[in-house]
């Protein structure tokens, strides 16, 4: 019985098998095969094996290793500023939104907008000359900052980024807190556990294991961020605002460098597979 279970649960899972090798294998096949070939644009249907040229290409290259470090740095503070902020909402707002559950809806409005389209609006609100938010700083203050330039945009985009996504870590911990029984609160209001105690020793290490995965959850989307950037500063002034998602179109569509661009996907790609396998390898041991 338990192997014609195994049997139709692997018929089940067939149909997703079969559509992931279609329509994510063939694509990363064929990237592997132009990360070592010399390729253009004329050439896509018929690239010319090199080797690991294009990969030492991308190590050596100083500016992927910036666009790296923008996107590391960048992904760690997003998530860590939407995970607190989230957490703080859900704990805070709570009691209200138990009574008035309808307010649940304007708190995901900013979840309904596509990125690109917060990144159009952000860049015509901050706008040096016709947006309203430099306009009334210096009406009211006789100055403003510049939001989109070298040393403010990396600030600007991740004050962007985050009040988009913190509806997302705020939902999910708002779903975990609900989660904690009640009777565990009361069993320890009973003992003399005031409401901080109760946060810190029940509540918070109930919530660990959706905050941890919020977090990482984020940090991926953070670290290969492109919408925002792309809409709001591009590039930026030398470089400034390079993610590696923007590092990647770059090579790729204004330096028509497919193999350099592909190469660098591919090393995005394993980093990633890697640093999720060791999460992965974290949770066994922490379940162990």
């Amino acid at each position: 019985m338990a192997i014609l279970g195994k049997t139709h649960g692997r018929l089940f899972l067939s149909p997703l098998a079969a559509f992931l090798l279609l329509f994510l294998g063939f694509p990363a096949l064929v990237n592997l095969v132009y990360s070592v070939s010399t390729v253009s644009f004329e050439t896509l249907r018929s690239p010319t094996l090199s080797g690991f040229g294009n990969y030492l290409t991308v190590v050596r290259d100083g500016e992927f290793w910036r666009a790296f470090g923008f996107s590391l740095r960048f992904g760690l503070l997003t998530a860590l500023a939407e995970c607190l902020l989230g957490l703080f909402l859900a704990v805070f707002l709570a009691p209200l939104l138990s009574k008035r559950p309808i307010l649940l809806a304007p708190l995901m409005l900013p979840l309904m907008v596509a990125p690109a389209m917060v990144g159009l609006m952000y860049r015509l609100v901050l706008h040096e000359f016709a947006g309203p938010v430099p306009y009334y700083l210096f009406e009211w203050f006789g100055d403003s900052p510049a939001f989109l330039d070298p040393q403010t945009a990396f600030w600007t985009l991740a004050v962007v980024e985050v009040l988009q996504w913190t509806p997302f870590a705020f939902l999910l911990f708002y779903a975990a807190y609900l989660a904690i029984p009640d009777a565990l609160r009361e069993a320890a209001a009973l003992d003399g556990a005031g409401a901080w105690k109760i946060l810190r020793f029940i509540e918070l290490p109930l919530m660990m294991p959706t905050l941890v995965i919020a977090f990482f959850i984020r940090f991926i989307d953070g670290f290969r961020v492109f919408d925002n950037i792309y809409a709001l500063t591009g590039a930026g002034a030398g470089g400034s605002t390079t993610s590696l998602s923007m590092f990647i179109y770059q090579a790729f569509f204004k330096e028509g460098a497919i193999g350099k661009a592909v190469a660098a996907s591919v090393i995005l790609f394993i980093a990633s597979l890697l640093f999720l396998m060791s999460l992965n390898r974290l949770a066994r041991l922490r379940r162990r």
